[in-house]
């Protein structure tokens, strides 16, 4: 039960809403444009499985999301997008690094390779995987119903 309390940080309903809203939207659109962001994107990419990946990772992140925003399950809700966020840069951002595919994931066509462009490319999963890792640490923060539910731990 530990891991459902959560500090009293006001400030983190910022963080709360920016990466729900961002997994929501994101979820959603593996549903809707399936060939664009989900299981074609996810073939493209070499992902096993791509259709049920893609509708798997989609319907994790509209949950998750959801569970974020509401500031529910908060540190639960962070572990898989934490997971999907480091798949993302593996299996996508690696590669640009490299300058390679590698392990049949596939290298996609880009100016540049190479650590800058795998900085630049990464940013938005660099900043989603802070942020639910920054979830994971505190909880879901004063409104949250983590706070309401299950009270607060003791810090330090």
């Amino acid at each position: 039960m530990e891991l459902l309390k959560t500090d009293t940080d006001k400030a983190t309903i910022l963080i709360r809403l920016v990466v729900g809203i961002v997994f929501v939207s994101e979820g959603l659109q593996k549903f809707i444009w399936a060939e664009l962001r989900g299981a074609g994107r996810f073939e493209r990419i070499g992902i096993p499985f791509p259709e049920f990946n893609g509708y798997f990772v989609g319907g994790m992140e509209v949950l998750c999301g959801l569970l974020i925003l509401a500031g529910f399950m908060t540190r639960y809700a962070a572990v898989p997008l934490i997971i999907i966020m480091l798949t993302a840069l593996f299996t996508t951002k690696l590669p640009i690094l490299l300058g390679t595919g590698f392990w049949g994931f596939s290298l996609r066509e880009l100016e540049h390779y190479g650590l800058l462009s795998a900085l630049h490319e990464s940013r938005n999963d660099l900043a989603m995987l802070a942020g639910s890792i920054f979830l994971f640490i505190k909880g879901g923060g004063y409104w949250s119903v983590d706070l309401r539910r299950f009270g607060t731990y003791q810090s330090g």
